[in-house]
């Protein structure tokens, strides 16, 4: 156990807070700031940090789920093999790391997020609506995606949600729909990582009360905004952002830059 400053936890819950409205709108969890931002308040890293932040970023998703589903946005059947696979792909990942240079992965995985940004923005300029592809499409290229995500974010220890929304565009979901349908994806993937997690991790009672609660909040207005509010073009410009940011992120990676 571990004690927590009131200053921490405010802090915490107004940070947490603002990160779940932010992904919950995308259809993602938010652990790529969650986990920095506490080993930033000072939590570690393995005990701390990365349990509770794959708590939170399944917790977002799963509650962002529910305004998402009360607008029947959610592709459950279509999107069900790319979850699947993602999950299966992920520890097949995490056990050839060994065998495969990771920086030669690192770089396919940069262009991969660069390609999918440079999509995403042209598609800003065209209509958005539902174009689908033939179902039986859809769950071969959706397996073949989530396969191939959860094996690259397995070997590099990073979650693959954030390319699910913009495959998800080019399989002719418009970007209401696949930021719901990414949501039910990574969902199953984050509960996956928590699972794997979860017997290392140390959780203060009132900290992550508070942080539950902030995810709570901030799921459900990021969700319900998207749903009534917000413009396809607005979700696509802001995933282009985050993508363009993982890039980077990435890219300093691979000389040796950490962030935490």
């Amino acid at each position: 156990m571990f004690s927590v400053s009131t200053s921490i936890v405010a802090l915490s819950f107004v940070i947490i807070w603002a990160a779940s409205f932010l992904f919950a709108m995308l259809g993602l969890g938010g652990g790529m700031v969650y986990v920095p931002v506490m080993k930033w308040l000072g939590f570690d890293l393995k005990s701390v940090a990365i349990p509770l932040g794959l708590l939170l970023n399944g917790l977002n998703t799963a509650l962002a789920m529910i305004p998402y589903h009360k607008a029947k946005l959610i592709d459950y059947k279509g999107a069900l093999p790319f979850a699947l696979a993602a999950i299966i792909g992920a520890p097949f990942g995490a056990y050839t790391v060994q065998f495969i240079p990771t920086r030669i992965v690192l770089i396919l995985f940069i262009t991969a997020v660069l390609i999918a940004a440079f999509r995403v923005f042209v598609s800003t300029k065209a209509p958005d609506e539902d174009n689908l592809i033939e179902f039986k499409k859809r769950l071969i290229y959706g397996g073949i995606s989530g396969l191939l995500i959860g094996f690259v974010g397995g070997m590099l220890g990073i979650g693959g949600g954030f390319l699910a929304a913009p495959i998800l565009m080019s399989m002719g979901y418009n970007a209401k729909r696949a930021a719901a349908t990414t949501a039910y994806i990574v969902t199953f993937s984050s509960a996956s990582g928590f699972l794997g997690h979860v017997a290392e991790g140390h959780f203060d009672p009132l900290l992550t009360a508070v942080l539950v609660v902030a995810v709570l909040l901030g799921s459900q207005l990021g969700a319900r905004f998207t749903v009534k509010k917000a413009k396809s073009k607005t979700i696509k410009k802001i995933y282009v952002i985050i993508l363009l940011l993982i890039a980077i992120k990435l890219t300093l990676g691979l000389f040796g830059v950490r962030f935490r």
